[in-house]
């Protein structure tokens, strides 16, 4: 997708003259990254548009009903979840490659001028003005964990933020909001309309404490309630029940995903929740969402040195824990990889609260920059470590039988093994 696609809109005059120069500006750009093979164009053209018409992200969203992804896990399959589902019945503009900045969006949008529906993902850190930037129709908001702390806000100030942002919102946003999560329901509280989604919260270490007085939360395996004020979790109008999305009104309908995991049905959930409040029935949505049998390359099967990788993406502790239950569905070795780079956050103490004791009994493979930080967690974890010196040579050395390997990378670690595979 690149801004180069854009010509059918900026011929039909839709967009002021000052926004036509910023469009063919990046599209410049964006031929020139590529020709240079310096990137995919995803950014890069976006970053020049918006340098000459910072104004261009609420320009190419006019006329469009455009509805916000955010959170701290999840949001790029419930992107490609909620815009699967819509596109049974109207073409949609989405950010497909997971780049959610306001430059991608900017790209995202001004590819598809044709577009009258967009189903943005959009970085945590940055909702709050991409939501005044484009007037969303509606917005998802999924949970919030630490993640990369050492350039984002920490995870209360971030909450403080969405729930600044869902005060300013008009009646005519729906918040479809994660009931489970104390932070994501303390913050969608003052929106006008809002859609109670419970879906569960297996990772609850960083909301120990009330959002909004700081005393202690209290839990229940599906109940949560501050002992010092009124927040609690409201009563959902959806629900995750097992393999099953269950409305408030008792009906039911089942999931059969092809994606593995509790994290995605409740991903599903959430889309299918969106979809219908959007006007989409659950039966016209679900076929192409449990369709799904890969998002961006996740949950890929790809070559490497004779084997089968699939690839999993784990970014912070909560991903872990989700990852993890995916990993427990076989006993054969793991690889997990694990880079510091900007991209995944240059701190590594998280790993500390990823509970790798679960691997026990296990042989796991690590590779990455910070091979030896994880070597040194999985070796305290009492899990039997090797350290990846040669890819090809150290998969060459498993037993024969050995023809499939789950794979859990963090985020560049993910894309170099992804161009990995497609030496």
């Amino acid at each position: 997708m690149g801004l180069y696609r854009v010509d059918v809109g900026v011929a039909e005059g839709r967009l002021p003259l000052r926004a036509r120069a910023a469009v063919d500006a990046g599209r410049m750009v964006n031929l020139l990254s590529r020709g240079l093979r310096l990137g995919d164009g995803t950014t890069i053209g976006g970053v020049a548009a918006l340098t000459v018409e910072p104004a261009l992200l609420a320009q190419v969203a006019v006329g469009r009903s455009v509805v916000l992804v955010t959170g701290t896990n999840g949001k790029t399959t419930t992107t490609r979840m909620l815009t699967a589902a819509l596109s049974s019945e109207q073409r949609v503009a989405s950010n497909s490659s997971g780049a959610n900045l306001p430059p991608s969006l900017v790209v995202a949008l001004a590819a598809d001028s044709s577009a009258r529906a967009a189903v943005l993902e959009v970085d945590e850190g940055h909702v709050r003005a991409v939501s005044r930037a484009v007037a969303p129709t509606m917005i998802l908001l999924l949970n919030l964990s630490r993640d990369q702390l050492d350039r984002t806000s920490e995870v209360r100030q971030v909450a403080s933020d969405w729930r600044d942002m869902a005060a300013e919102l008009s009646e005519g946003c729906l918040v479809v909001a994660n009931a489970d999560d104390p932070m994501t329901t303390w913050a969608a509280s003052g929106a006008p309309r809002k859609l109670w989604v419970a879906v569960g919260q297996p990772w609850t270490l960083d909301t120990v404490l009330c959002p909004a007085c700081n005393e202690l939360l209290e839990r229940t395996e599906t109940d949560w309630w501050c002992t010092s004020c009124p927040l609690r979790r409201p009563a959902p109008d959806v629900a995750l029940d097992g393999d099953r999305m269950v409305v408030a009104d008792g009906t039911e309908t089942p999931l059969d995903l092809l994606l593995p995991g509790r994290a995605n049905r409740a991903n599903a959930v959430v889309a299918l929740a969106a979809a219908r409040s959007l006007g989409i029935t659950p039966e016209a949505a679900l076929p192409r969402i449990d369709g799904l049998s890969s998002v961006s390359g996740r949950y890929q099967t790809v070559p490497v040195a004779g084997r089968r990788l699939r690839l999993l993406l784990a970014k912070n502790p909560a991903g872990w824990r989700e990852t993890l239950d995916i990993l427990d569905d076989s006993l054969g070795p793991v690889l997990i990889g694990v880079n510091a780079r900007a991209a995944d956050g240059r701190d590594t103490s998280w790993l500390w609260d990823v509970p790798f004791e679960r691997l026990r009994g296990r042989q796991v493979l690590a590779v990455g920059d910070r091979r030896a930080d994880l070597a040194v967690r999985l070796q305290h974890a009492g899990v039997a470590v090797t350290m990846v010196e040669d890819l090809v040579a150290d998969l060459a050395r498993l037993p024969s039988s050995v023809t499939t390997l789950d794979c859990a990378l963090t985020y560049t670690a993910f894309q170099d093994m992804r161009r990995h595979a497609q030496r």
